[in-house]
């Protein structure tokens, strides 16, 4: 059942790809509902669909059947204008490798998805700034990412993802390129902007890591299974299909 609190509800996805004359079945009836507020990991080994299934919580794929309504809005029935700014507006992505432009400061990473707003040069610096001294960089915002460590790097990824006040921030193996202890900062920065209040959906293979958020749901073989079990309906799983693999 959808309310109020509900920012994403999939029902029954599918997705699968033809690659080399054969059928690949890589999201398997999924169902999942994410509630305004939730930290949830989504974990499972390369191969199991997690990458797939970030694509489709993102808006950068589409499935093949089923229903994905984000925040009350049908996912299926946009066209490729109204996914943009879905991404551009609503989702705050948080890349391993940071994708940062190496040629812009730290400042100006930050700035540049909120230049597609059509906010003014002053509008654009104050929210840039704003939100890299909310992950402590105010003393390195001028520099490049040349300059940064790879965790300060990490930073700056997360205030461009902050910078828009997206309803979702949705993290892929955030600390997938950083040493234990940068990871551990890291983990610690987004728990402390789930604390804020931010909805933070983390895809990782790293059980450990997944133990960091406040739900954690397995994948497997393109279905998905909740651990503890399945409060409130949030999770179904698929137990009558064949085995199928991404």
């Amino acid at each position: 059942m959808v309310n109020k609190e509900n920012l994403i509800h999939i029902t029954n996805m599918n997705h699968s790809y033809e690659f080399g004359g054969e059928t690949l079945y890589v999201l398997n009836n999924v169902s999942i509902t994410i509630n305004k507020g939730d930290f949830i990991a989504i974990v499972g080994p390369s191969g199991s669909g997690k990458s797939t299934f970030m694509n489709m919580i993102g808006c950068l794929d589409q499935s093949n059947s089923g229903s994905y309504l984000f925040d009350g809005q049908a996912i299926e029935r946009m066209n490729d204008r109204q996914l943009a700014l879905i991404r551009n507006q609503k989702i705050g992505f948080i890349f391993q490798n940071f994708n940062l432009l190496s040629k812009l400061s730290a400042l100006e990473n930050v700035e540049l998805p909120l230049s597609y707003r059509g906010l003014s040069q002053k509008e654009r610096r104050d929210m840039a700034t704003e939100v890299l001294r909310e992950v402590g960089l105010e003393e390195r915002m001028n520099h490049l990412p040349t300059q940064l460590s790879g965790g300060q790097q990490q930073r700056v990824a997360i205030a461009r993802a902050l910078a828009g006040k997206p309803d979702i921030l949705l993290a892929d193996e955030p600390t997938g390129a950083l040493d234990q202890k940068t990871g551990r900062e890291i983990l610690d920065l987004m728990k402390k902007l789930h604390k804020e209040g931010h909805t933070i959906i983390l895809i990782t293979h790293d059980s450990n890591i997944a133990k960091e958020a406040t739900r954690v749901v397995r994948i497997e073989d393109g279905c998905l299974s909740e651990e503890g079990g399945m409060p409130n309906g949030n999770v179904s799983i698929n137990q009558n299909g064949n085995k199928k693999y991404s």
